[in-house]
């Protein structure tokens, strides 16, 4: 069973659960799926007997492609956009009686790169007040929201960066993703700005996501335009563990079950969203086609076992717990 929310006229590229508050979720747009026009950022409440409300909606002049949550307060997020910045807001823990109180532009507005900034992470353990952002430039900055200032640039990717993510478990190490097939390893601290370890041709295409295992320290995956997931082991990174085949079309986003080491989703362009469990099978254990457009987002309830939100350009949300991770 979905539960389904409509951004009419606005299509979805990303969507996070809050960490604080059990039904509340930010959902990131984009007006003409990215390709000119605003963005908008909704703040939605699920409740079981009432479905997806929006509690408020944000507007900034170009599309929204990332969201992420700050870790260290339940009101404050930031978001990327086309127009290469970085906006952080505040006022996010509003209900509906306060929503008018949330303040319509954001408290600060981050801008050095040079093109669309395709993704966003708020370090979650180590060092709270610093951002990761990946960008159409072919760079990764490191921000500190005190100085309101990136602190460094790193280079090494040849063309469109897609993806970059802080490892959950191990200090100031980071992944990224792009274009030009490459899974970069990061040392946040090095500051020449160059890759603590490179795969060359982790796929043979464009890599357009990647997530670490909520579980396992030494565990992330990528996923391809190829349509194949492939997973990696830290501990020897010079062939993949493993690889899952999602079909024809690209793997958009990717994201690891907080309660379940073997879990993952896929959200797919062939309109899909598919669950794995590869200590399972191979193949996908279940495949959802309520989406009538790519999906672009996705993620899952951490305070709720198995609860997964996507999102896509057919401007829908979904809530649902996939039947067969049901407790």
């Amino acid at each position: 069973m979905y539960t389904t929310y409509t951004t009419a006229d606005r299509h979805g590229y990303s969507v996070k659960y809050s960490t604080f508050e059990t039904d509340r979720l930010l959902l990131a747009t984009s007006q003409l799926y990215g390709l000119a026009g605003g963005g908008s950022l909704f703040l939605l409440q699920h409740q079981p007997a009432k479905g997806l409300n929006e509690i408020g909606r944000l507007e900034w002049s170009d599309g929204l492609f990332d969201v992420s949550w700050c870790p260290y307060a339940n009101n404050i997020a930031v978001t990327s956009s086309g127009d290469g910045s970085l906006q952080i807001w505040s006022g996010l823990d509003a209900d509906s009686e306060s929503a008018m109180k949330i303040p319509q532009k954001p408290v600060m507005c981050l801008r050095e790169h040079k093109n669309e900034v395709y993704s966003v992470d708020w370090s979650e353990k180590w060092n709270y007040h610093q951002i990761l952002s990946a960008s159409w430039d072919g760079s990764i900055k490191l921000w500190d929201c005190n100085r309101q200032k990136s602190v460094a640039t790193y280079s090494g990717h040849s063309d469109l960066i897609y993806s970059a993510k802080f490892s959950p478990f191990i200090a100031n190490i980071f992944a990224s993703v792009g274009t030009d097939g490459l899974l970069n390893l990061w040392n946040s601290f090095d500051f020449s700005g160059k890759p603590l370890m490179s795969v060359p041709e982790a796929h043979n295409s464009e890599i357009l996501s990647m997530d670490w295992s909520k579980l396992d320290r030494n565990v992330l995956v990528t996923g391809g335009a190829d349509g194949l997931v492939r997973a990696w082991d830290l501990r020897n990174m010079r062939e993949h563990v493993f690889e899952l085949y999602s079909g024809d079309f690209a793997v958009r986003r990717l994201a690891f079950s907080p309660h379940k080491a073997t879990v993952l989703a896929s959200a797919n362009y062939d309109f899909t969203t598919r669950i794995w469990d590869f200590s399972v099978s191979a193949d996908a254990v279940e495949i959802h086609e309520h989406h009538t457009e790519f999906v672009c987002g996705l993620d899952w309830n951490a305070n709720k076992p198995h609860q997964l939100a996507d999102c896509g350009w057919d401007s829908v949300i979904n809530v649902f717990t996939p039947k067969t991770l049901k407790v």
